[in-house]
């Protein structure tokens, strides 16, 4: 495929081809599109939460982890990018690293231990 395919379309046409190729389990191909998205809207969370999560689903943690850094930068709320955080660090061997991200989207969503 060339380069081209990932770009053609309007935002919300590319957006809908890579929820199709990550429900698919196409996680490069949805990757390739969403790099694109993110680097033209940056502060959109969707499209950064689904590269991040395509990301941690081909192995790619690092990219994984920094796509959720950034989505925390903007949002220090948004628990599911805590929670995912928290799991790439755990999968990276980083469980120290991992348990505050993991207890802060717990408590986010009153899920904590009583």
């Amino acid at each position: 495929m060339s380069d081209t395919y990932y770009e053609f379309g309007t935002a919300g046409e590319r957006w809908d081809r890579a929820q199709l190729f990550f429900e698919a389990k196409e996680y490069g191909t949805a990757i390739r599109i969403l790099s694109g998205l993110v680097a033209e809207h940056p502060e959109q969370t969707a499209q950064r939460l689904l590269l991040a999560r395509a990301y941690y689903h081909s192995a790619q943690l690092s990219r994984a982890e920094a796509e959720l850094r950034a989505v925390l930068e903007r949002d220090p709320v948004e628990h599911y990018a805590r929670l995912m955080l928290g799991r790439t660090l755990e999968r990276q061997g980083r469980r120290d690293e991992a348990a505050p991200h993991l207890r802060l989207a717990a408590a986010m969503t009153g899920e904590l231990p009583s």
